[in-house]
């Protein structure tokens, strides 16, 4: 496990949007020996926090109606200037779908969709840093975006935060668009997140969406144990050049995946 301090355009914060908030807090403390940090917050919708090693790590939020689908994780960049940000988002091709808005002094969020139609958040940090431990069980391993259009993510991510995408899987041929086509996502020296061409991996009616992992110390026996716990196997884990990688759902239907790295590192 290592300190985390996320840079403007990198990963600082996910949560849950739940339809049974209590069981998938029960559910998430089970697998991840996650806590959640005080009651309900009336004055923000009933949001939680989850915490991990007495650090914040996620949130939790009741389903609200008519705020877009039920269990879900959403995904938050951080941005120092919600302004700006949401300037480029639209200069982008993207839409703003919740304007910048002050959530106490715990900082400021804005909802967008980018320009190949997947929602992220973004967060200008105040009292709530975002998470700050990376590796470890129970904390963040990756994160990712299944677009299904890869072109136009790469070109949305590098105008908007000023990223580097460094193509893997097909070498970074621009006219061979596969399921293997990837990119990872660097800010400075270092890569936060990847991009993955999904176009021929989720049916038509899938849109794009960012999606999740979380490091586990086995795989095999967490897929096992969420299995037990009601959710379900959407890929068992598999070897990779990443690590072991699997992807589940929670007992509600919300879908995340688990990571290990690879032997010797």
């Amino acid at each position: 496990m290592s300190e985390y301090s996320a840079p403007a355009g990198a990963p600082i914060w996910f949560d849950l949007m739940s339809s049974d908030p209590a069981a998938a807090a029960e559910f998430y403390g089970r697998i991840f020996g996650w806590e959640v940090e005080g009651p309900p917050r009336d004055e923000f919708g009933g949001y939680q926090v989850f915490t991990k090693n007495g650090k914040r790590v996620a949130g939790l939020m009741p389903h609200m109606e008519g705020g877009g689908p039920s269990d879900v994780w959403s995904v938050y960049l951080r941005t120092d200037d919600p302004a700006v940000t949401a300037k480029s988002i639209e200069e982008a091709g993207g839409t703003v779908l919740v304007p910048a808005m002050d959530v106490g002094g715990e900082g400021t969020m804005m909802v967008a969709v980018d320009s190949a139609g997947a929602t992220v958040g973004f967060w200008k940090p105040g009292t709530n840093a975002g998470f700050t431990e990376w590796g470890g069980h129970g904390s963040p391993y990756w994160f990712e975006s299944q677009s299904k259009e890869y072109a136009k993510s790469v070109d949305f991510y590098e105008k908007v935060l000023g990223a580097r995408i460094e193509p893997v899987g097909t070498g970074g041929d621009p006219d061979q668009a596969g399921p293997d086509e990837y990119g990872q996502v660097f800010l400075g020296d270092t890569s936060y997140s990847g991009i993955m061409n999904s176009a021929k991996l989720f049916p038509p009616e899938v849109p794009s969406f960012w999606q999740v992992y979380v490091y586990v110390d086995d795989v095999a026996a967490t897929v096992a144990q969420v299995e037990q716990l009601g959710g379900a196997i959407v890929m068992a884990g598999e070897e990779t050049p990443y690590g072991t990688l699997a992807a589940v759902r929670d007992p509600f239907g919300a879908l995340f995946c688990l990571g290990h790295p690879p032997e010797g590192m």
